[in-house]
Order: structure tokens, then sequence, then C-alpha cells
């Protein structure tokens, strides 16, 4: 198996690797400003796209590792392409395909063009909520998490980016469910005081997101979103072995 010591031939980047649409929330969050918590109601009307975080995730990176965008191509029919996401899906999201091996993707010069033309095919050819939550992975979060096991994830966070790998991560606060969520790495820079990692964050197409890990407190942190509140949270690198 090729792991994090293998480096893709090219580093991931936000504006071309990512998808142009968001996994959709169930539920409105606003930040109590008396408690600093969230306030959680449900959206009205409810989503037609959610709890696809992890599939997004997985998705990215196995076009990231499998398929090729080819814009001098002429546009295929809509039957090719649901073909070729097929076949993306169906490959190794934890090592990429062989040089020469690439599906081809005729029309287009990434997936976040592909996907902003493409939503609706990509949106049923990735696969349904069910893959966020059976996922090999998960038996981890119930176990506890120390700061010396956060403290190792940044040290191997953190060379496997300078080497162009492009690590999933699994954030939580388990046995809190207040996050429980996927995203991957794609560029970091060390601190005075730690580490920031840059992230695709499925819920948020606009932007990328920034985590960051403390070295005296060993600890990771996401400043507040539209569905955090922000602060400390454990982080796991998923999609990297048999058992993760």
């Amino acid at each position: 198996m090729i792991s994090a010591t293998a480096s893709p031939l090219r580093r991931f980047e936000f504006d071309r690797d990512t998808f142009a649409f968001a996994n959709e929330l169930v539920w409105e969050y606003r930040l109590d400003p008396a408690t600093q918590k969230m306030i959680s109601r449900k959206n009205n009307p409810p989503p037609t796209y959610a709890h696809r975080c992890f599939v997004l995730v997985r998705s990215a990176r196995q076009f990231f590792n499998h398929a090729w965008f080819n814009p001098s191509l002429s546009v295929a029919d809509e039957k090719t392409y649901r073909r070729l996401v097929r076949e993306v899906v169906s490959r190794n999201p934890r090592m990429p395909c062989a040089p020469g091996q690439e599906i081809v993707f005729p029309g287009y010069a990434n997936l976040r063009e592909f996907s902003a033309a493409r939503e609706r095919l990509l949106k049923a050819g990735c696969g349904g909520a069910w893959r966020s939550y059976v996922l090999r992975s998960h038996w981890r979060m119930v176990f506890p998490i120390s700061r010396a096991h956060q403290e190792l994830t940044a040290a191997r966070l953190l060379p496997a980016l300078r080497r162009n790998f492009s690590p999933i991560i699994h954030l939580v606060r388990f046995p809190s469910l207040t996050i429980n969520h996927g995203m991957i790495l794609f560029d970091v820079a060390e601190t005075a005081t730690g580490v920031v990692f840059s992230a695709y964050d499925p819920n948020d197409s606009a932007r990328p997101a920034r985590l960051t890990f403390d070295r005296a407190t060993k600890t990771f942190s996401l400043p507040q979103n539209r569905y955090w509140a922000g602060g400390e949270l454990n982080v796991i690198e998923i999609y990297r072995g048999w058992f993760l």
C-alpha cells in the first residue's frame, strides 16, 4: 500500500481539486453570546444533500488520485460522465494510481469546474449519506485520545503535507457530538507556537478552513464557523491504512 510517504505528482489545490458545491446542513446554527454555545434548529426547507462530509472528502481525494481533466477534448454526454465518475469512486482513496492509469475527463479543466457544471450527476454518483456513517475508521473515536496521540498526529501530518500528500482527517469531540466531521488538509505553515493547517471543508465550498495545533497544550483547534462554536477538538487521520 502507498502511504503518506509516497508523493502524488502534484499538490492538492483548493481552487481546482475541490467540489464547487457543499455538503448541506440539516440544522441552522446560531452562537448564543451569553453561553458561547451553538443553538440549533432544523433548516426549513430541509436540505436535499446532507450528511455527505465524508463522502465529499473521500471522493475529492479519489478524483485527485485517479482522474485527469483535459479541457482540450470535446465535452462528452451525460452517460459517459456517469460511467467515468463511477470508475473514479470505485478506486482506492488511500493511494494514487500508477502514471498513465488515470481516468480521463474530457471537456473540463479540473474537478472544481466539472462539479460546477455537473453538480447533479456528481451528487448522485459519489455515494449516499450512509457512506459517512459506515466508515471502518469510526471505531477510533470511541477510545480515549491523549495529548500524546495528538502530538504524534501533528508530527505525522506536517511532513506528509510537505511531501504533497493530502491527509483526510476526522474532527471529533466524542462522546459529545458537537462536531463529527471530515476535512482534507492541503497546506501547512509552522508558527512560533505551533502549526497552522489549511483544509478543504466540504461544508464550505467557497473558502479554505484553518486548523491550528498548539505545541504547548498539544491541542488542535478550529475557529468559529457556521456550524461550530469554535475551540478545541481532536483530530484523527483516516483513509491512511486498513484500520483507519
